[in-house]
């Protein structure tokens, strides 16, 4: 893990930097926290009982992802971040596909924030300058006040506190949430969860009182996939957590190929408010 990653992180219990001891970070109060070998580091406080990604979901995001299905969503976050300088930090960083791209082609550092250690496992590999820390969006985050320039925040949970107590004064907020009709082909066929209709609705209610909306553009594109790459999309997202895997390839084995269902997401920049 690098220094300048390591420069950023906050002890979960206490709140105080952490500096490397060995293969270890430890604050001053003594809290000891151990990098694991495939290069993360949990930084969730004793006790926390959350239910992140498991391997499986894990390794079909990582898939889908790596097929560049996503790409014009990773573009659009990349563009947001490029004037800025400084660390950004992806919370609920999944695998790091987007933090990677937003590292690309600058000398900006990157933490991967994540529930998941499945998660973290792979983003901690995702590029060079990043690193990956296992820490719970619902609670403080292990991060300095004002660390970051930058934070994103694709298909995940939103502590909008949190989020404007570690940006930096003039930092941005990116936000990328899926449109009512995102990927709605599947989900009808398919019998998936649907988009909450007042989900941009919730967005600007969980936002208003710490960040002002700078922009926000909407991108849909269609998709082409095979029935593998269908099922990789429903493993990956929460519907995973409802759909029986057997009866889910047998429907989808009966539609027609490839798949191509419209894909829309907004992505919108945020402004750190005070």
């Amino acid at each position: 893990m690098l220094d300048d990653v390591v420069a950023v992180l906050a002890c979960p219990h206490c709140g105080a930097d952490l500096d490397r001891a060995g293969n270890s970070l430890r604050c001053a109060a003594n809290h000891v926290f151990d990098i694991a070998r495939q290069g993360y580091v949990s930084l969730l406080p004793g006790g926390t009982k959350v239910v992140g990604d498991t391997a499986a979901m894990v390794a079909a995001r990582a898939e889908f992802l790596d097929s560049g299905h996503y790409a014009p969503i990773a573009d659009a976050v990349a563009s947001a971040v490029a004037p800025l300088e400084g660390c950004v930090v992806d919370i609920g960083a999944g695998t790091g596909y987007y933090l990677a791209r937003a590292l690309a082609d600058s000398d900006r550092v990157g933490v991967a924030l994540d529930v998941s250690k499945y998660a973290c496992r792979r983003a901690a590999k995702a590029h060079p300058r990043m690193g990956a820390a296992v820490a719970d969006a619902w609670q403080m985050l292990p991060l300095r006040t004002g660390a970051a320039s930058a934070v994103l925040n694709v298909f995940a949970p939103r502590n909008a506190a949190e989020m404007h107590r570690v940006l930096r004064p003039g930092g941005q907020l990116v936000v990328v949430v899926p449109n009512p009709g995102h990927l709605g082909d599947l989900v009808s066929e398919l019998g998936l969860l649907n988009v909450d209709e007042r989900k941009q609705e919730r967005l600007t209610e969980q936002l208003a009182d710490h960040f002002d909306l700078v922009s926000q553009e909407t991108r849909e594109f269609r998709l082409s996939l095979s029935p593998e790459e269908a099922e990789s999309v429903v493993a990956m997202g929460p519907s995973a957590w409802h759909a029986d895997p057997e009866d889910l390839r047998a429907r989808i084995a009966d539609l027609p190929t490839p798949l191509a269902p419209a894909a829309s997401v907004t992505v919108a920049r945020y402004a750190r408010r005070g």
